[in-house]
């Protein structure tokens, strides 16, 4: 049985991991203290899907495979005092007493170094199996569709057609990076609702034929696509409609390697400017300038050098044609 441990870490990361719960719960008919919505189901059982995400507790109680974690208390607090305040033990909610300010030195090297270890002991403690490792291009590009209001929903048709096609749109990304200016070397789409088999292989054919989304040549069947004939649920007075079809597509993609760069970019203005050198001390300064550089520059040659090979392998594929 698969089974999912979500880490939510940041402002960003819980407040969006709080409506993720939220989501899963009316998905799973799990209410906001963890017990069925309609009535007790079988505990431990393989066939319950919740069981890829939930623990099942006493009581009947089920309680998510997740971790909150921020170095300040605010947002966090809002998971504590909220709406489905009673789905998570206590233990699974971290929070620090003072945050990093935006300052990715004083949230890795002084404020965050003295608390990752306790969460890494709680992580550890939820994660009891082992880690797989991963080649270093595994950033995956995230997108969904379709990501429609109410108002707008009763005017679209939202065909498999269009919403695979608008997966490749920069509109629908969830990371900020031009899709066109790299190539495709794998895509997994996930679709939910009323989707048949032969509209997705023929959304996909088309998606192939378009001149502007490139793909690897070596790679031929770089499509991986799962089915879930249950609609999406849309959450009770939220923005997003609820929809027959939608689509999720995980993408490994060379344009990627735009969102490193600019994060460079941004590291060494911060750099540059002193507010650095504020929170460390030289020796420190010294270290982490270098180690940084390492990571996110070869991280963003890594996928600059595959998308070199790749323009070169399909220049001599041509030639030798």
């Amino acid at each position: 049985q698969r089974e999912c441990i979500s880490i939510h870490v940041g402002q960003a990361g819980v407040q969006t991991g709080n409506a993720c719960w939220e989501l899963l719960c009316l998905e799973h008919g799990v209410g906001p203290d963890g017990v069925f919505l309609h009535g007790p189901a079988e505990p431990n059982s393989r066939e319950d899907p919740f069981n890829t995400f939930f623990n099942t507790g006493s009581f009947g109680r089920h309680v998510p495979r997740a971790l909150f974690v921020d170095l300040e208390p605010t947002v966090i607090d809002e998971v504590r005092v909220g709406a489905y305040r009673g789905l998570f033990p206590p233990e699974q909610l971290i929070s620090g007493k003072e945050d990093a300010a935006n300052n990715y030195a004083r949230g890795h090297y002084t404020v965050g170094k003295e608390f990752i270890d306790g969460v890494m002991e709680r992580v550890r403690k939820m994660f009891q199996t082992n880690l797989v490792p991963f080649p270093r291009v595994h950033f995956p590009l995230v997108t969904y569709s379709p990501i429609i209001s109410a108002e707008k929903a009763y005017h679209e048709q939202l065909t498999v057609s269009e919403i695979t096609s608008a997966c490749f749109e920069p509109t629908n990304q969830m990371v900020k990076c031009d899709p066109r200016r790299g190539k495709y070397m794998a895509c997994c789409m996930l679709y939910r609702g009323d989707v048949l088999p032969k509209d997705v292989n023929a959304a996909i054919a088309s998606i192939k034929t378009r001149r502007s989304i490139q793909f690897v040549d070596w790679c031929p069947t770089g499509f991986k696509v799962g089915i879930n004939y249950q609609p999406p649920t849309a959450v009770p007075g939220g923005d997003l409609a609820k929809v027959e079809r939608a689509v999720c597509m995980l993408s490994n993609t060379t344009a990627i390697a735009e969102a490193w760069s600019r994060l460079d970019h941004k590291f060494d203005l911060m750099y540059d400017k002193g507010f650095i050198g504020k929170e460390i001390n030289i020796t420190c300064e010294i270290y982490m300038k270098a180690t940084r550089m390492n990571h996110l520059t070869n991280l963003s040659s890594v996928y600059l050098c595959k998308l070199t090979i790749f323009s070169a392998l399909d220049v001599f594929i041509i030639q030798k044609v």
